[in-house]
């Protein structure tokens, strides 16, 4: 049983990581992640592997392992959260060094590993349109199973048939506290893909490292 605070999102967002837990009580209104196969029980009802939800005041069972977002909807002024986080991340750009990056209105908050098979970090989408490129690979190492959780404003995410926008043929919106379908197939591969704005916003980027077995029927979000 564990229970532990993250501080990469912070002063703005405290995040938990919960493991091996029978119960837990939400407090507020948070986002819950499931990072794990197993459903989380909300009142009897399933929160399956990658997806998330807004909790409010109530308790959660059967937590293998989760992200729990506390303060997403303190900040009724945005632009002025906006302002606060650009003087605090730094530019994606500036962390990844990845052409498709280079001149995106995209901050990133430091990434915090867990285990041997877990990764976190925020981003700050501060454009309409973002533009922040097609992809189908992720920089830095093996391949991951990828899920992105829209935490303040609005964002889609977008699939294409090949590595040019007008073959656009999927869009699934985000508000808060929502989490795309997960777009890798059984072996981890992705399409040509990205994550736009409907508004500037801020989204949540989990990672999990590969290891030879991913959902059976990623639209159904089975393990």
């Amino acid at each position: 049983m564990s229970i532990k605070s993250l501080d990469f999102a912070e002063p703005f967002f405290p995040v938990k990581y919960i493991e091996d837990e029978k119960e837990y009580y939400v407090k507020g209104k948070c986002i819950v992640l499931n990072l794990s196969g197993d459903p989380i029980l909300i009142n009897d009802r399933p929160l399956n592997f990658f997806q998330s939800v807004v909790v409010i005041n109530t308790p959660i069972f059967n937590v293998r392992r989760c992200f729990i977002v506390e303060k997403f909807a303190d900040y009724p002024d945005e632009e002025a959260l906006f302002e606060e986080v650009k003087k605090t991340w730094p530019l994606a750009y500036e962390v990844t060094r990845e052409e498709r990056h280079r001149g995106v209105a995209l901050w990133r908050s430091p990434k915090v590993r867990i285990g041997d098979d877990l990764a976190v970090n925020m981003c700050f989408a501060g454009s309409i349109p973002l533009n922040v490129g097609l992809h189908k690979t992720h920089w830095g190492g093996p391949p991951i199973m990828e899920v992105h959780t829209q935490i303040v404003g609005i964002g889609k995410m977008q699939q294409y048939y090949e590595q040019d926008l007008k073959t656009l043929y999927r869009e699934e919106y985000m508000a808060p506290g929502c989490s795309h379908i997960p777009m890798f197939d059984e072996n981890c591969e992705y399409p040509w893909h990205q994550y736009e704005t409907v508004t500037k916003g801020i989204f949540m980027a989990t990672e999990i490292l590969f290891k030879g077995r991913v959902l059976k029927n990623p639209t159904r979000r089975e393990m």
